[in-house]
């Protein structure tokens, strides 16, 4: 007859077979050289040394091994050690084995993730301050010619005041962006979504960037007349936020004598695609990935000149994911970048 061993007891059974063994041969041997071999007596000693050496092992390299997997457990920080229930002990060393395994391949992704959170966080704090330092140090430094005396000639007095202005007004612009993007980001921004034309949107968004795009010369058009009206449902307001950034992105990075055009299509049943197209440097493909990221910037040096917060994409990416819709980029790099987004059509 078979008999089906669990095998959590495979290592007590297998070591207390062989002590059995080993001690009953032994036994044997000594009654042989004596004469007075006791089958009875050998038959019961082998039982009672099985079963003794089975309970004992089994005991104590159970408390051997929980007593140090549970020392492990306590040490290690970032695990709560009631995760690891006496149940889950085994004196089976595959099964153990197979265990720590994956606890250890758990913490290691755990720690993985957590160094990416912690550069990303370095990363973010060097930025905010980076960002709020310069136009901060601007203001200080015209404030402190004025005090040093500058503040008695009317004309520089002025001049630097009005500079001192734009600074404030920089450092306003990113704290009103970092605040938004605050509460984009834990869901705290209520979308007022209403029905409206995206095509008049649009056209709002051109007459309000027109200059900028006159300074670069840059045509902002639609890719074909359009007859008939396009309505979606979403917040007018901050869709055409979005749309802001994405046209003045694409003037701020566009070629001179270029163009910006913007195209409307149907994606499915109740869905548009609203496109931003432009033919300027484009984005490398190393950093597409990268690209709503908060403050990221691809030319430290050019995207600074042309102002901003640095938070831009960010802050429309968040908004287009608030309304549950997709946000994609493309781009060839010295050919052009496309920004597209999807919306609910209106009935």
């Amino acid at each position: 007859m078979t008999v089906s061993f669990k095998k959590t007891y495979k290592f007590a059974f297998l070591t207390s077979s062989v002590i059995t063994l080993f001690l009953t041969l032994a036994q044997g041997v000594f009654f042989y050289f004596y004469n007075s071999v006791n089958w009875y007596f050998l038959a019961g000693f082998a039982v009672v040394c099985y079963l003794f050496s089975f309970f004992i092992i089994q005991y104590r390299v159970e408390r051997f091994i929980y007593k140090r997997i549970q020392r492990i457990y306590d040490e290690v920080s970032i695990l709560d050690a009631s995760s690891y229930g006496r149940p889950k002990i085994t004196t089976d060393m595959e099964t153990l084995t197979r265990e720590v395994g994956r606890f250890a391949a758990d913490k290691k992704l755990e720690i993985e993730a957590l160094k990416i959170r912690e550069n990303y966080r370095k990363e973010f704090i060097g930025n905010v301050s980076h960002e709020l330092k310069t136009p901060l140090f601007t203001v200080q430094g015209y404030i402190l010619t004025l005090l040093d005396g500058a503040m008695k000639d009317k004309s520089v007095r002025k001049k630097y005041l009005q500079r001192a202005n734009k600074g404030v007004e920089r450092l306003t612009y990113i704290i009103k962006d970092l605040d938004m993007i605050t509460k984009l980001e834990v869901g705290d921004l209520n979308l007022n979504k209403e029905r409206f034309n995206i095509l008049e949107l649009v056209e709002n968004v051109f007459d309000l960037t027109e200059m900028k795009a006159a300074k670069k010369n840059i045509k902002l058009t639609f890719d074909k007349d359009y007859t008939d009206s396009i309505f979606v449902k979403a917040d007018r307001e901050r869709i055409q936020q979005v749309v802001t950034n994405l046209v003045v992105n694409s003037i701020k990075y566009g070629k001179k004598d270029g163009t910006t055009e913007v195209s409307i299509e149907n994606l499915i049943q109740n869905k548009v695609i609203i496109r931003i197209t432009d033919n300027g440097e484009g984005i490398e493909k190393v950093h597409l990935q990268r690209i709503f990221e908060r403050f990221f910037r691809i030319d430290k040096s050019g995207s600074r000149k042309e102002g901003g917060s640095g938070l831009g994409l960010s802050i429309v990416k968040h908004i287009i994911e608030a309304h549950n819709e997709k946000i994609y980029v493309e781009s060839d790099y010295g050919v052009g970048s496309e920004f597209s987004f999807t919306l609910e059509k209106a009935k």
